[in-house]
């Protein structure tokens, strides 16, 4: 969930639109590591989604939660919709997900840290209340009837117009979970460079992390559903984005695009207004309908920035997006993953060149094929994503290597044994939906139930 954003003053000039993007370069020592991630609450007696109120509920999970650990409560409208502590969120997807935003830290074993902490408080309170939390990329059995719908004023705009521009919206908002990691840029050009390596081997995350072969109840046919949905969710807002490779990226030029995604709202005195399908444009000509004779300031264009779900985004930082949610043990390979690539620069070229000679075809071929087959995909030059992903995972761990951040007091020299996973995926070729999979059609005899027992804590 994206805070809405207050402050920043009127927006005089264009300008300021990249620069705002430019204002969070910072110097290689001062880059941190973010990372985000969504798990389904499920009620362990009957194993429905978490509603808002009642004893085993959302509610009951954010106020254990602030009661117990001394989080500060956020509210809309009266209601409880997030927490907050040291530079964390805990907030809720449209659907109820639970998510923990967390501080921006120097190393993986930092955040590593956090989320286990944060999954063990959760724990705690909803063995109390009779919860169980699961992490996938899809939910496996629930239909989108059963799902919650959260009381915040941004979810209920942007389901009503997930209908007018797509087939998949409401799917994507409700029944979906992810794992991100949020990550730093040095300068422009260190932007450009990381944004084509991150948009260009996002499939293999997809891929890697690939958990959501169930949905409606029974098998999808693809290794990541969840990844198949942002394929028909609003053209304008989301996909590869082929001109971030084209000569001329920059702040400016990722400006202009997001100047021309359509708005969801604009956030004024605690509400929500209607600017579904209005023009940021006409916002800066103090033209916008919502609000006519209004012009926008530096928080509205922050606020903007966080309704475009491309593959890779930036705002003052950059995005990774492509993952599946998943396990407890797999939640730190992913910023393992992508802080091995592009912190450290012998890494991030040697990604550059395996990638720099695809095509924009060629990348979205991958990122639909890793959706569909992961690590069985075909990936560019004839080759099959299981070898692609065994070379850009060495990589990464070489880039973890001479980064060289020790954890657990200085007993464990660096960060390496946190792609332990997926090593193990690459070595075995299967991934958590193959490993789901495996599980249904042998042991659970078609039985999907089972999966809350197995897989749920």
């Amino acid at each position: 969930m994206s805070i809405p954003q207050s402050g920043g003053g009127q927006i005089e000039s264009q300008a300021q639109l990249a620069e705002y993007l430019a204002s969070g370069c910072k110097p290689a020592e001062d880059w941190r590591i973010g990372t985000e991630h969504e798990k389904f609450g499920y009620t362990l007696g009957d194993h429905l989604p978490l509603p808002y109120e009642g004893r085993a509920s959302i509610f009951a999970m954010l106020t254990g939660l602030r009661d117990r650990y001394g989080w500060n409560p956020v509210e809309e409208a009266g209601k409880l919709i997030g927490l907050e502590k040291g530079g964390a969120n805990v907030s809720l997807e449209p659907g109820g997900q639970l998510e923990l935003s967390g501080a921006t830290l120097r190393t993986i074993h930092e955040t590593c840290d956090e989320v286990n902490a944060h999954l063990r408080e959760v724990k705690s309170i909803a063995d109390e209340i009779g919860a169980g939390f699961i992490g996938l990329g899809a939910a496996p059995e629930w239909s989108e009837a059963q799902m919650p719908v959260m009381p915040k004023g941004r979810y209920a705009l942007m389901t009503r117009y997930m209908g007018q521009v797509g087939t998949t919206g409401t799917m994507m908002m409700y029944r979906t979970c992810t794992v991100q990691v949020n990550l730093d840029f040095a300068s422009e050009a260190d932007m450009v460079r990381k944004f084509r390596v991150g948009l260009a081997l996002q499939p293999v995350a997809t891929a890697l992390f690939a958990n959501s072969p169930f949905f409606d109840g029974r098998v999808n046919g693809w290794q990541s559903w969840r990844a198949r949905i942002w394929r028909d969710l609003d053209p304008a807002r989301t996909g590869m984005l082929p001109f971030v490779f084209e000569e001329g990226m920059g702040f400016e030029r990722y400006a202009d695009y997001a100047l021309d995604v359509p708005m969801y709202f604009v956030y004024r005195d605690g509400n929500y207004v209607d600017a579904l399908g209005q023009s940021f444009r006409d916002f800066l000509d103090g033209r916008l309908p919502a609000l006519p004779g209004e012009k926008p300031t530096l928080s509205d264009w922050a606020d903007h920035l966080t309704t475009i779900f491309p593959e890779v985004r930036i705002k003052k930082f950059m995005e990774m997006r492509g993952a599946d949610g998943g396990p407890w043990r797999r939640l730190c390979a992913l910023p393992a993953f992508w802080v091995g690539l592009l912190y450290d620069s012998v890494a991030l070229d040697a990604a550059w060149d395996l990638v720099k000679g695809w095509s924009a075809e060629d990348r979205d071929h991958l990122r639909h094929d890793a959706a569909k087959d992961g690590l069985r995909a075909a990936a560019p030059g004839g080759r099959e994503m299981r070898d692609l992903a065994r070379d850009v995972l060495a990589i990464a761990q070489a880039g973890l290597a001479r980064r060289a951040r020790p954890g657990a007091g200085g007993l464990v020299p660096d960060e390496t044994h946190f792609l332990n996973a997926l090593h193990e995926s690459i070595a075995t070729g299967q991934t958590p939906a193959d490993e789901l999979l495996a599980k249904y059609r042998g042991p659970w005899k078609g039985d999907l139930s089972r999966i809350y027992a197995e897989y749920g804590y």
